[in-house]
């Protein structure tokens, strides 16, 4: 592998991760009450970072949520809010709400579904 190949490949790691980091509120609030989102070029690496939204580096992505946050991060309104915490905290309680909310809601659709299966197994053939 040559050495740009290496780079390039370091890169995208970086890259990855930082963009991941992005699903957690509390990491968005620190960055805000250090200035981050204040930086001119900071605001336009995250914007450069949307190629992230093409489902071939999509897929790379471990948590999804992430592209919904840095989607958000394009609105100055967005970027300023996180500097309050109770704000970064609401939005945290609203992702933990949803993920219950969807596992109990995957659930319940898979015991359903197994249900429906294991009545049509036994049903007498006519």
């Amino acid at each position: 592998m040559s050495e740009g190949e290496d780079q390039q490949r370091i890169r995208f790691q970086v890259e990855l991760e930082f963009v991941q980091c992005l699903a957690n509120p509390n990491y968005l609030n620190f960055l805000a009450q250090r200035g981050f989102f204040k930086d001119p070029c900071f605001i336009n690496y995250l914007k450069y970072l949307m190629y992230w939204k093409d489902p071939k580096y999509s897929s790379f992505l471990k948590y999804p949520q992430c592209l919904h946050f840095l989607e958000l991060l394009q609105y100055e309104h967005f970027r300023k809010e996180l500097v309050n915490a109770r704000c970064s905290k609401y939005i945290d309680d609203q992702q933990l709400l949803h993920w219950q909310h969807y596992m109990r809601k995957r659930m319940d659709l898979l015991q359903a579904q197994a249900e429906k299966m294991q009545q049509s197994n036994t049903k007498p053939s006519t």
